[in-house]
């Protein structure tokens, strides 16, 4: 079932409003974080129904892999989408931005196996959508609610999705061994406004003690700290400083905001998340998915 069939099987049952798209197309490149080459990204106004899709125009085929949890195939150090050997890896920062902005129809053009990492938030694709803005298009977009509660835990990780008339996320970070990270918490409604202040432009963050893995497996080639904060014990390294006291808790929900997307539908729910990362996030969106789909249908 295609995903406008899919979301017409369940409109009756479900808050409604207008899909949307951008305007006109709009283009960024820049250094990948992995792959340390300059990669580019165009997001695409597509066709009601469409739904969020990446597309590899570097390969002949010029697969298009569409953005839901189906199509994930890795969370290890960010979430990976694919079919067959075709594969965008760390899209999350990407689609935070469009679940944000509500963009429900994209085609997103890479020419590279991952987005340019930009500063190392959302901040600059939520700048390429405000920059066309968006396109109202004629058919409903059914927003989902849950009518019980959803959780997962697996060790000290935690979620939970609460019935709610609106979509909010509240986070709690604890690192404890870590003595400028600590223990940080933020909440918000996610909306346009609250993204764009309060979320967009923080960044993602690693440990210091982390670094020389990630380098041995031929990772981060492009990582510096034009895009990323470092921490180690009670330092952080940042040519800025941080954009908030609590800049990493943020960052995580901006991570949940776009592994979440995945689901595939619009939702209302207040998701309560402990310590979750990539694999925890897409194991939720599959729960929330079976769900929502079980309650709708």
């Amino acid at each position: 079932m295609n995903q406008l069939a899919a979301e017409s099987s369940i409109i009756t049952n479900a808050k409604v409003r207008k899909q949307n798209t951008l305007k006109e197309a709009v283009s960024f490149s820049g250094v990948g974080i992995h792959t340390g080459n300059e990669v580019s990204l165009k997001f695409c106004p597509a066709p009601k129904g469409t739904g969020i899709a990446f597309q590899r125009i570097d390969l002949p085929a010029k697969p298009v892999i569409p953005a839901t949890v189906e199509y994930v195939q890795d969370t290890s150090r960010a979430t990976t989408i694919g079919i067959g050997d075709a594969r965008v890896h760390t899209i999350e920062h990407v689609l935070a931005a469009l679940s944000a902005a509500q963009i429900d129809n994209v085609i997103i053009q890479v020419d590279a196996p991952e987005p340019p990492v930009a500063d190392g938030s959302s901040a600059t694709f939520l700048e390429m959508i405000d920059s066309v803005g968006t396109q109202s298009q004629s058919v409903p977009k059914p927003i989902l609610t849950i009518d019980k509660p959803v959780f997962l835990s697996q060790d000290n990780i935690h979620m939970v999705a609460l019935p709610a008339d609106e979509f909010k996320i509240s986070y709690t970070l604890h690192y404890p061994q870590i003595k400028s990270i600590g223990s940080q918490y933020h909440s918000l409604v996610v909306n346009h406004e609250n993204f764009k202040t309060e979320i967009a432009n923080c960044r993602t963050f690693a440990l210091f003690q982390e670094l020389k893995m990630l380098m041995d497996a031929g990772l981060i080639k492009g990582g510096s700290l034009d895009n990323a904060v470092v921490v180690h014990d009670d330092a952080v390294f940042s040519k800025e400083g941080l954009r908030f006291p609590n800049e990493m808790a943020r960052h995580k929900i901006l991570d949940v905001i776009g592994d979440l997307s995945l689901v595939g539908f619009r939702f209302h729910a207040h998701i309560i998340s402990i310590c979750s990362g990539h694999t925890t996030n897409v194991a939720f969106a599959k729960k929330l998915l079976n769900q929502l789909t079980m309650e709708k249908n």
